[in-house]
């Protein structure tokens, strides 16, 4: 059991019940869209980030992005952590059938990705020093702009092609992808990938 510092906000509980099996610390449901009417919760979600942090982890598909990007207009960023799940396709167990994006949300990854997730969002470990916690090399907006990524006439389809390639969620603006790579990846791994897809490009 992984014991961390910042309280997890997730969408339902599901992703709870799936999440309370490998950490402990606080989780709180938004209840889906449930959140955007919910005063109270929203108000116990600011404390909790004020006091201890918060880490974000919502599902990768449409709906998800909508409730992450609500939740970071209403509490401020840097009290915030946001970690993301890979976009998987398949079928939660307990579901007849895939959701609309035909994605597997929180309830659905194993606990190694789930973990991984995290310690690439930053969260504070209990059981580790702070020595421990290892600094990392941030990737920049003009990281993305020297890679193509950004400010040229074939950027966005590079994002696209970089997004599919680290296995990242689809809906993503430029800084929304500058935010992930920077919890998803190392700067060593962002360089490899955009090397990669130079080379695909001129296969």
């Amino acid at each position: 059991m992984l014991k961390i510092k910042e309280a997890i906000v997730v969408e339902g509980r599901y992703d709870k019940n799936t999440l309370s099996q490998l950490v402990d610390t606080m989780i709180i449901e938004t209840k889906g869209f449930g959140i955007f009417k919910d005063n109270e919760r929203l108000s116990l979600l600011r404390r909790l980030a004020r006091e201890r942090g918060l880490v974000v982890l919502t599902d990768s598909d449409g709906a998800g992005f909508v409730i992450r990007n609500f939740l970071k207009g209403a509490i401020p960023p840097q009290q915030v952590k946001h970690a993301y799940i890979p976009d998987l396709f398949g079928k939660e167990r307990r579901k007849r059938q895939p959701g609309k994006e035909g994605k597997l949300g929180v309830e659905g990854m194993r606990p190694q990705v789930l973990e991984e997730a995290l310690r690439r969002a930053g969260v504070t470990f209990l059981d580790q020093e702070p020595g421990e916690q290892t600094p990392r090399h941030p990737i920049t907006k003009a990281d993305l702009f020297s890679a193509g990524l950004s400010g040229g006439p074939d950027s966005a389809s590079r994002r696209q092609a970089l997004l599919r390639r680290l296995d990242l969620p689809e809906h993503m603006t430029a800084n929304a992808m500058l935010e992930a790579l920077n919890v998803f990846c190392t700067y060593e791994e962002f360089q490899t990938a955009v090397s990669d897809l130079d080379t695909a490009e001129k296969q």
